[in-house]
């Protein structure tokens, strides 16, 4: 029962997620980090099943650290997805596939333009303006289709992704308590309150 949500603006991509970890009909917590910081520029939500979701987000994060180790500089956003895609895509055609859907954000420190690609279970990959995975999604994507605005600033941004979480919990059975939500823009990566 993962809920992610992600926009971009003018500048900057937002990437929600909630903090409950639960199985079947058990919540075993409710602050788990569902959003990992890849580079300075760069975050993915994951969802999905719970040990898969750990475990590749965590691969992931220390492949594309050893990748700017190597190299003395960090992935871009569009070569960071890709390599990304191509993980999971690999990882679907072994024995032991990823059951793991991804929002990745990033700001592009060279060209300063915000990126957002979705990524489902099966490695299929495209860039979007918005995105969401989970439950949420089925009340939240047209919202977002409304009210996202490209040039948006960051305040109007996330007027519109507390609409969205809102609306989650006025219309889903099993709401989340509470969400975790981080901004990256040409600052970095920052965690902020709504």
């Amino acid at each position: 029962m993962d809920i992610s949500f992600a926009l971009t603006g003018k500048g900057y991509v937002i990437v929600a997620a909630d903090t409950t970890a639960a199985r079947s009909i058990v919540k075993m917590k409710v602050d788990e980090d569902k959003i990992k910081v890849l580079s300075p520029h760069l975050l993915m939500a994951f969802s999905g099943e719970p040990g898969d979701t750990v475990q590749f987000a965590e691969y992931i994060e220390r492949n594309i650290r050893l990748y700017q180790i190597r190299n003395t500089y960090a992935l871009r956003p569009p070569s960071a997805a890709s390599w990304i895609r191509r993980a999971l895509a690999d990882s679907l055609r072994s024995r032991r596939p990823y059951a793991v859907n991804l929002l990745v954000g990033g700001y592009d420190t060279s060209t300063h333009t915000p990126h957002l690609y979705w990524v489902d279970y099966l490695g299929t990959m495209t860039e979007v303006p918005f995105a969401a995975h989970g439950y949420g999604a089925y009340f939240a994507l047209s919202l977002l289709d409304r009210y996202h605005d490209p040039e948006a600033p960051l305040e109007e941004g996330l007027a519109t992704l507390r609409r969205c979480l809102d609306e989650v919990a006025k219309r889903l059975v099993v709401t989340p308590e509470k969400y975790k939500v981080k901004v990256v823009d040409k600052d970095g990566v920052r965690e902020v309150e709504i």
